[in-house]
């Protein structure tokens, strides 16, 4: 399902509403983990964010949009009406792409960049059902292939501090073992993170360094 573009706060939010709650992992600032979730929203911050009670903001926003019960909240300074959004046979993927703190997740001590809410934060949604060992997988998976993404598109980054995801799929069924890449409903989830990435990547590319082909 799309999400809706609101606004909230004066800042542009993206919100899925499900019409059943999903089975999730997450690992946003508010209702990260694993279990059923009733909305995801994406919220644009300002770049100079600096508040140190994120959840209590998200709260404050999921009010504001009028969302109830059990959701995730992830937060950016990407304008988020610039999300790119991918499928590939049945997995939808959104991307906000913000790559102005980029970084390697091992990279020495002395030679870190600095952490800043530019930030990649994934939506990834599947219409079957998965076993939270296959869930944990997946995140594994969209992982790789966000870093695939960067990569190839000249990022010599892992991603940023401040990266967030959300997989959901349906809570009914038997549920899918696997959730690796050469899996059915990994694979999918693999291929559509990837375009996501890759497209909100060149999209970054052309809003802050126009003519360039590489944001390194």
């Amino acid at each position: 399902m799309p999400p809706d573009l609101k606004d909230s706060d004066n800042r542009p939010l993206l919100v899925w509403r499900f019409e059943e709650p999903v089975r999730a992992i997450a690992s946003g600032p508010y209702g990260g983990g694993i279990g059923d979730r009733e909305w995801v929203l994406n919220a644009t911050v300002d770049k100079d964010y600096a508040r140190l009670d994120p959840d209590v903001h998200i709260v404050e926003l999921a009010e504001l949009a009028g969302l109830s019960g059990s959701g995730v909240g992830m937060l950016t300074a990407v304008d988020v009406r610039t999300a790119c959004t991918t499928h590939d046979e049945g997995v939808a993927a959104t991307a906000t792409v913000g790559l102005g703190y980029p970084t390697l997740a091992a990279a020495p001590p002395d030679r870190a960049p600095g952490i800043g809410p530019g930030t990649i934060n994934l939506v990834v949604l599947l219409p079957v059902a998965l076993s939270d060992a296959a869930l944990v997988n997946a995140v594994a998976t969209a992982t790789e292939a966000k870093v695939q993404a960067l990569w190839e598109s000249g990022v010599h980054a892992t991603g940023t501090a401040t990266d967030a995801l959300f997989i959901g799929c349906a809570r009914d069924g038997a549920g899918e073992p696997y959730g690796g890449p050469r899996s059915t409903w990994g694979a999918r989830v693999a291929r559509a993170v990837h375009a996501a990435v890759a497209e909100g990547t060149r999209h970054w590319v052309e809003r802050t360094s126009p003519g360039r082909t590489s944001p390194l």
